[in-house]
């Protein structure tokens, strides 16, 4: 006889897990948070992902997830991310486990920043956050 195990993998999310590039600069604006998981050397490579965090993949599940000792104190159950990753799969993979976490509002935009390139689709610098970088460069 064969004793009861419970399944190693949260059952899967409820809410949508994909985001597609023309849809981008609409869930910014309303609310939704870009989060830029490829590496430093990529982002250089290719360019920034304005007005997003940037975040390396390797971090991402615990600055994201609420109530863990490394959380961005912005992370909460109701957040909203949109995760970025060079092609899609690696930000879909950490949409995917944030959703198992509770965080439902988690999201990666289909084909990655490469299909935002080929797009010409980027995210917009708020002039909030141009008063910072001025505020540095002074």
């Amino acid at each position: 006889m064969f004793a009861a195990v419970p399944p190693t993998v949260a059952p899967a999310p409820s809410a949508p897990l994909s985001l597609r590039v023309e849809d981008y600069a609409f869930a910014v604006a309303a609310g939704a948070t870009p989060v830029d998981v490829r590496s430093h050397r990529r982002r250089q490579l290719d360019g920034a992902l304005f007005g997003a965090l940037a975040i390396d993949a390797v971090e991402v599940l615990d600055r994201l997830t609420p109530d863990t000792p490394d959380s961005l104190r912005v992370a909460r159950p109701e957040s909203r991310w949109i995760l970025v990753s060079e092609d899609g799969h690696e930000a879909e993979w950490l949409a995917w486990h944030l959703q198992a976490r509770g965080v439902h509002g988690a999201v990666f935009v289909v084909g990655g920043h490469r299909r935002m390139r080929s797009a010409r689709v980027n995210g917009r610098i708020r002039p909030d956050d141009l008063a910072v970088i001025s505020a540095h460069e002074s």
